[in-house]
């Protein structure tokens, strides 16, 4: 089987660089804009229950079935939400998460391990749905964090996990299987679906 996840297009908060989390932030304007339908016809497609994705799917695969899958969210970033780096490069708390390599508890958020194990565990659920219906490919339109909560872990070629984030409005293609009833997704390709004006090589 195969599985697509792809991120949400760019909403105001990320063309500001601020942070989103769960805070539920529509596609701007410009996001819509940048975003071009799918050619290939999808009954259905998984989304997080945040409004970017089901926006975003919805203009990528006109028709669809759109179902909410809770558990695909981004991190909760807690007390960081809405504000930039920038913003926060005096707070302690703030230096201390990043100097912890980002892996610590946000301050009224999660951990990144806890977030990593929501992420993974949502996603088999998925798996295990779409294997029994006989799914050949799996459609998944959420966010750049459960982008690389799930390919930190089990994508194929290994990279760091920070490097797994695409931009918005792009995303990958995998062949899933599995080792020791643990998922294996392996890079088959990247997937974009911006207007020829745009690319996913920019902004993120």
């Amino acid at each position: 089987m195969q599985v697509e996840l792809i991120r949400h297009g760019k909403t105001a908060w990320s063309e500001q660089g601020r942070y989103q989390g769960i805070s539920d932030i529509p596609l701007s304007e410009h996001g819509k804009a940048q975003l071009r339908a799918s050619e290939e016809k999808i009954s259905r497609v998984y989304v997080s229950p945040l409004r970017r994705s089901s926006a975003t799917a919805a203009i990528l695969f006109p028709g669809a079935e759109l179902i909410p899958v809770k558990g695909l969210e981004e991190m909760n970033f807690g007390e960081f939400e809405g504000r930039t780096w920038q913003e926060m490069e005096s707070d302690e708390e703030y230096r201390d998460w990043v100097a912890g390599g980002c892996l610590g508890r946000c301050p009224g958020g999660e951990d990144r391990p806890e977030y990593e194990n929501r992420v993974c565990e949502a996603f088999r659920e998925v798996l295990e749905k779409e294997r029994e219906a006989g799914s050949e490919k799996t459609v998944i339109v959420a966010h750049g964090g459960t982008q690389m909560a799930l390919l930190g872990k089990y994508g194929v070629p290994e990279r760091e996990y920070w490097r797994w984030q695409r931009p918005c409005g792009c995303g990958y293609l995998l062949e899933v299987t599995e080792k020791d009833d643990v998922p294996v997704l392996r890079l088959i390709r990247e997937t974009a679906y911006l207007k020829s004006e745009d690319t996913c090589g920019g902004e993120q």
